[in-house]
């Protein structure tokens, strides 16, 4: 008959019911993380709808002639830049705001990205773009996965996967002025493996930041908005790129 020290039974009783407390709140965490981001993934797909079948919107936006945008109005280039700016503000300034502003910024955000994007109805066709939506679907989800079930520490892969980021998006300024279609497929080869990269290490990312900020309330929930930006980010250029070769233009 073995003997049982009651004392060490008792331990690991609450270290099993710690552990599984953990895990249902982590995947409470995920599961809010991924709701912000397909909400925000929906908002934006409507507003571009919307702006590409608004003639005053497009007005608004771009230079159209013949229903082809051919050039981007000053305050179109104040849609594609503000986003920019609303990221620096939630990155920098998170921890200052409330929940309910850092809500308001990330569906802003979201907005803005939408009208940026009305511009690929009107580029490529609407069978095109729901085709390369599901395929960027099927592969965020299959490296976020990766990225949550994993034992490996991505953190180091995270590190190189920014640097390239760096310097996909000097080429891609670059590209502006040579406009070398050469420059433009490899950017785009290079962006699809860059922004899947970091699908997973940004899953990771999240994961152990719950970890870390577990029980800590509304700095947790900011936390899962931001958590969700990253993803959200990830898979838009995922699909901005992919629609470079999949998109059938009109």
């Amino acid at each position: 008959m073995t003997f049982r020290d009651p004392f060490t039974t008792a331990a690991q009783s609450y270290e099993q019911t710690r552990a599984v407390e953990r895990d249902a709140g982590l995947r409470a965490h995920m599961l809010r993380v991924y709701n912000y981001m397909a909400s925000a993934l929906a908002l934006t797909g409507i507003v571009a709808l919307f702006a590409a079948n608004s003639p005053a919107f497009l007005s608004l936006l771009y230079q159209v002639e013949n229903g082809n945008p051919v050039g981007v109005s000053g305050f179109g280039w104040l849609v594609m830049f503000a986003p920019l700016g609303l990221v620096l503000w939630l990155s920098f300034g998170i921890q200052r705001m409330s929940l309910f502003t850092a809500q308001a910024v990330y569906w802003a955000y979201a907005a803005l990205i939408g009208l940026s994007l009305s511009s690929i109805f009107l580029v490529y066709t609407g069978e095109s773009i729901a085709r390369t939506f599901f395929v960027t679907a099927g592969t965020f989800g299959a490296m976020s996965i990766y990225g949550y079930t994993t034992k490996r520490d991505l953190s180091g892969m995270g590190a190189f996967l920014i640097m390239g980021l760096i310097g996909l998006l000097l080429a891609s300024l670059v590209n502006i002025f040579l406009q070398s279609s050469a420059l433009s497929f490899a950017t785009s080869v290079i962006g699809v493996l860059i922004f899947v990269g970091l699908t997973a290490y940004d899953t990771q990312k999240i994961k152990v930041m719950y970890y870390q900020m577990s029980g800590q309330g509304e700095a947790l929930a900011k936390a899962a908005v931001m958590g969700a930006l990253s993803l959200y980010m990830d898979f838009i250029n995922i699909f901005i790129y992919l629609l470079r070769f999949m998109g059938e233009r009109k």
